[in-house]
């Protein structure tokens, strides 16, 4: 993996070097393995490389054979091998073995339409010399990020925020539309992001800029496919389907010149791929997992298990709180958004321990819950939806014993509550945000939070800008299809492959792979009926029984095992002096202008007095995202980062008229403006 950044600007503009050398240093997290940046006519593409294929020629930015076509890519196309021989037989030649090339030959052969052959998970920016057209694109489920903005007449992209504000001219400020999306859906809805001005080119879109003209398109749909289009065989057909699927898919994401390591949960996504890997991958598979001292969250026991089992060499990371206070802020500034929990910040250290240990490469089981239905969100959806169709039921609304029994230690006080917090009535069932609506409308309540100079400063309403997301038809289709949908688009796409995958490994140059993320798996479960997927409140049937023969008893019938953090014994008891503690201060909360100093400081002081009582998860969430949102104001709009030095690129070419010049970097470092990595 590795990171991208440029910008186009008017061609009689002056050249602004400095600016795209210290986007890439900015970047050099993500690609510490070398750099290079590319100059003409007004555009420049820059370039941080992760070397992982063809260490030694996959150098970029990558030019067609003919100069016509520049290419910056951060990701992986993970059936490149396959692809590159296709392009063969078309009579293209190749100058490396990366995938890059292939993906470059692929645009000049097809266009956009390129992107369809593509599996894989990817951004990448394309400039055409001839046209003197930009093209940028993102992979199907936003697995990797790209981000934009516009600025004093030039038009900037990058892998991530902070390279984009190299640029002096960028403006630097939250956007309180985006905080009230955060408390409500846990993230920003896709193309915001936390800051205003500056956009995400949503999952599946691609964009042309040519001149001052922008367009972007969608180029593919999280599918829903009609009755007559879904699976025609049998169940024991789609079980052996499925398994053939994903051991593939696993076996093309153990393609890389350096190690393949995985994660290890200790739950059943990542013992599944754990266990596939081994089989696959030569020599012994090295898996890595974390646990916590809080023991209600530890599942140290089970992901010992499950490596004992695969013979691997397995490494654990202990994460204390005193860590997570410590790295919170840290984790905070590569996620680049509000983090409605803590669980980035482990997966942030555990990175870390990644790389140390020599790997730049694992694997992970993310993806598989949305696909194959493995949250309590389906069941509770799916529950509601049961007591819907007999609204004077006692007995349907009790099944919601089984998701959370805490609710039912005192029968009557649970059965009020679940009258007052789950009801439903008959016409609810076509309501198209059934599934979530009880979660965001709880969520929106937090906007209490917010100053009122914030919530003065709102232009729209967050669930009413979520309606208008939706696709056509999708009122139409059954409630586990749209329960799923919204779990992917939002959460999926727009948080967790963000906040707990891209940016906290390649914080420490460490790329994830997610098998369970292949465009064909995702394809193929949309077509399966929703029973097979949950078959009454068991959940991911057809996944557990693919693969049970493989896995210790323990570990096939283990239920869904959320992953959390800690949250409070990670704020309390406070640190004299701490950054977090000024965070939370009055005066940073007034000086920020973005949270209510009292409303705040209230929740602080019941938060910091209830050690040892049970925290409800709604001051939990609005903790960490009133904490997260001062890290970032603190950091990026007050630009108090850490300021580093930054190396001119190891490679530069400069194109005058038709003649290209590459010349070596200059011995001279650039002082950069305020940085943090």
């Amino acid at each position: 993996m590795c990171a991208i950044a440029g910008y186009l600007q008017n061609r009689s503009s002056r050249q602004s070097e400095e600016i795209l050398f210290e986007m890439i240093g900015r970047l050099r997290h993500r690609g510490p393995d070398g750099s290079g940046a590319f100059f003409d006519r007004g555009v420049a593409l820059g370039h941080a490389r992760l070397s992982i294929i063809d260490p030694q020629g996959g150098a970029q930015p990558l030019a067609s054979e003919d100069g016509s076509l520049w290419i910056v890519y951060a990701g992986e196309a993970f059936n490149y091998l396959e692809l590159r021989e296709e392009l063969r037989r078309r009579g293209y030649r190749f100058a490396t073995t990366t995938d890059t090339e292939v993906v470059l030959y692929l645009y000049q052969e097809y266009g956009p339409a390129a992107l369809e052959k593509i599996n894989g998970q990817f951004a990448l920016a394309i400039w055409n010399r001839r046209s003197e057209e930009l093209f940028l694109a993102r992979d199907r489920l936003g697995i990797r990020p790209l981000y934009y903005t516009r600025s004093n007449g030039r038009f900037l992209f990058a892998s991530e925020i902070k390279a984009l504000m190299a640029d002096p001219d960028v403006p630097r400020r939250l956007d309180p539309d985006a905080l009230a999306q955060v408390f409500t859906f846990w993230t920003t809805l896709p193309s915001r992001t936390a800051f205003r001005g500056i956009c995400e080119l949503p999952p599946g879109h691609f964009m042309t800029l040519r001149g001052a003209a922008l367009r972007v398109r969608r180029w593919w749909h999280l599918p829903c496919p009609p009755i007559e289009e879904r699976w025609g065989g049998t169940f024991e057909e789609a079980r052996e389907e499925l398994s053939a699927l994903l051991t593939d898919a696993v076996r093309v994401r153990l393609r890389a010149d350096v190690p393949v390591g995985s994660y290890l949960s200790g739950g059943l996504d990542s013992s599944i791929v754990s266990v596939l890997a081994a089989d696959a991958a030569p020599g012994r598979l090295r898996t890595f997992s974390v646990g916590f001292e809080e023991s209600a969250l530890d599942e140290s026991s089970s992901q010992m298990e499950m490596a004992e089992q695969l013979g691997a060499e397995h490494s654990r990371l202990l994460v204390t709180n005193e860590a997570m206070r410590e790295h919170f802020v840290d984790a905070v500034l590569h996620c680049e958004r509000p983090i409605a929990r803590t669980a980035p910040v482990p997966l942030f250290l555990l990175s870390e321990m990644v790389r140390r240990s020599g790997y730049k490469v694992v694997l992970s089981g993310e993806g598989a819950d949305e696909v194959f239905g493995g949250y309590n969100i389906f069941k509770e959806a799916k529950i509601r939806d049961f007591w819907a169709r007999e609204p004077g039921s006692r007995s349907r609304p009790l099944l919601l014993q089984r998701l959370y029994p805490y609710i039912f230690q005192n029968h009557e006080r649970g059965w009020a509550f679940v009258q007052r917090f789950f009801a439903v009535s008959p016409r609810d069932r076509d309501d198209p945000l059934l599934s979530h609506r009880i979660r965001w409308q709880s969520g929106a309540r937090r906007l209490a939070f917010l100053s009122d100079e914030a919530r003065a400063a709102l232009g729209e309403d967050p669930l009413a800008a979520l309606s208008d997301l939706l696709p056509t038809g999708f009122g139409a289709w059954g409630p586990f299809e749209r329960a799923q949908w919204l779990e992917m688009t939002i959460f999926l796409c727009e948080y967790l492959l963000a906040s707990q995958g891209d940016r906290v490994a390649m914080a420490h140059s460490v790329e994830a792979r997610h098998p369970f993320l292949d465009v064909r798996i995702v394809e193929f479960a949309a077509r399966l009926p929703p029973h097979w997927k949950m078959r009454a409140l068991s959940e991911k049937r057809i996944l557990r029984e693919a693969f049970r023969p493989l896995l210790p008893p323990r570990v096939a019938q283990r239920p869904k095992h959320p992953y959390r953090a800690p949250v409070r014994e990670i704020f309390f008891p406070e640190k004299p002096g701490s950054l977090l503690q000024h965070l939370l201060s009055v005066d940073a909360l007034r000086d920020a202008g973005l949270f209510h100093p009292d409303r705040t400081t209230h929740l602080v002081r019941k938060l910091s007095c209830e050690r040892g009582a049970s925290i409800g998860e709604g001051d939990a969430m609005a903790l960490s995202v009133i904490a997260s949102a001062q890290s970032l104001h603190y950091a990026f709009v007050k630009n108090s980062l850490r300021p580093v030095c930054i190396e001119r690129p190891e490679r530069i070419v400069r194109i005058d008229g038709d003649q290209r010049r590459s010349a070596p970097p200059p011995p001279s470092r650039v002082a950069a403006g305020e940085h943090h990595g």
